[in-house]
């Protein structure tokens, strides 16, 4: 088969339709996003408001982080057991309580204490929507369908911190009351659109095997994206939370305004590579789009240290948020390919989640210590180093995108008679 034939299969195929349930995913998503992007540049500030230091305040982010990584386990036992669609809408709802308590937090102890206990509910509503999203897309649309679902929550979290850091100007506890809001109206449109789908709804026990974790970790991909995994929870999830709107403050002198700014610019590099990314994740293969978004991705998070003005932090900020774009959908559906269509891999999806967990926690306390003790630039670089790793490991990793079985046979009889030309000159 040409190549330009199979161009054109791969484009027909992937703008096939996704089914509406992925739809709702998406805009849940979205709900979600904006108000996460609203409390992410009051979190470490209002930390240090009970006059703790920049370690302390960092390890708000990581308690949240800690708790997602605890309960993963718990999580994907409890969508095996319940389905996806009811520990959807429960994870979401109980991060909407931990929001709202952080709000009426009196001290720093009740600040850790409610911010941890979201991260049960956000390690339920993440592992359910990443199994639903996996079992509804069709194998050759999981980039595009990762994509979409990427693309939801960084457009959400474009407005977000911006809207956050307006607000941190008339109450640091405001951003924490808007975010439980906003994780109510999530839950409740979840279970209204999800609730008589037959889709969404929690399948029988007919036979289909199910991937173990011991079988995962025996594919080099797998390893791999669970160590890219971790690198962009430390990146993404850990340092640019914790980290990012103190360096703002301290180090460049700059309002809390800017902060919110530099969150902004990240997503908007982000969300306007995500849909593309997907796209050429289902048509090129994983394994290209993820070592092309690390290596950005690493050199966006080094060269945050060494930005001394605002255009430097804001175009230091839109490298590493292009990167992330880049790798994320591709991530996404290289362990979509090793779970299977179906998605019965609860525990390896929840091993896949661990890793940026394990990221998030280990990111915070460790650049801030670097913060305090060398500098801002230092825990920027070893950021940067971390995302090298992760690329480093993909280098060896296979891809995993498979064609259709029919465009297989195609290609090869398109072989057969090439060479046929060929065993005719032999004789």
């Amino acid at each position: 088969m040409s190549s330009d034939s199979a161009a054109g299969g791969a484009s027909t195929r992937t703008r096939e339709r996704l089914p509406p349930e992925i739809w709702i995913l998406v805009t849940g998503s979205f709900i979600i996003a904006v108000g996460m992007g609203i409390v992410s540049p009051a979190l470490p500030t209002f930390a240090t408001s009970f006059d703790v230091g920049v370690t302390a305040a960092s390890l708000i982010v990581s308690a949240f982080a800690f708790m997602r990584l605890v309960f993963a386990p718990a999580s994907g036992k409890l969508v095996s057991w319940l389905g996806e669609r009811p520990i959807y809408v429960w994870g979401i709802f109980i991060v909407g309580l931990s929001s709202t308590a952080c709000a009426f937090a009196q001290s720093y102890w009740q600040l850790l204490l409610f911010r941890g206990l979201g991260g049960i509910g956000s390690t339920m509503f993440t592992v359910s929507g990443l199994a639903l999203l996996i079992r509804l897309a069709p194998p050759h649309l999981r980039g595009r369908a990762s994509g979409m679902w990427g693309t939801s929550f960084l457009l959400g979290s474009i407005s977000g911190p911006i809207v956050g850091g307006v607000m941190i100007g008339y109450s640091l506890r405001l951003p924490f009351l808007v975010y439980g809001i906003a994780l109510y109206l999530a839950a409740f449109l979840g279970w209204l659109m999800l609730r008589n789908s037959a889709l969404a709804a929690k399948e029988g026990d007919d036979g289909a095997p199910v991937i173990t974790i011991r079988e995962a970790l025996g594919e080099h991909a797998y390893r791999s994206a669970l160590l890219s995994n971790f690198s962009k929870g430390w990146t993404v999830q850990g340092v640019r939370i914790a980290l990012v709107p103190l360096f703002v403050t301290q180090a460049l002198h700059l309002s809390q305004s800017m902060s919110g700014a530099a969150l902004s610019v990240f997503a908007v590099g982000n969300a306007a590579v995500l849909l593309v990314a997907g796209r050429l994740a289902d048509s090129r293969g994983r394994k290209p789009l993820v070592l092309t978004g690390l290596a950005v991705a690493a050199l966006g998070s080094a060269s945050l240290g060494f930005a001394e003005s605002a255009p430097l932090l804001l175009g230091a900020s839109l490298v590493a948020g292009v990167g992330t774009g880049l790798m994320t959908p591709a991530q996404s559906a290289a362990v979509a390919d090793i779970v299977g269509a179906r998605g019965r891999g609860g525990p390896v999806l929840a091993t896949f989640q661990m890793a940026a967990d394990v990221g998030a926690i280990l990111g915070p306390p460790m650049a801030g210590a670097l913060a305090d003790v060398l500098s801002f630039r230092a825990a920027f670089g070893v950021t940067g180093l971390v995302t090298a790793a992760a690329l480093l490991m993909w280098l060896a990793a296979p891809e995993t995108l498979r064609k259709p079985a029919a465009e297989h046979h195609r290609d090869e009889g398109d072989d057969r008679a090439a060479d046929e030309p060929e065993r005719s000159a032999g004789r």
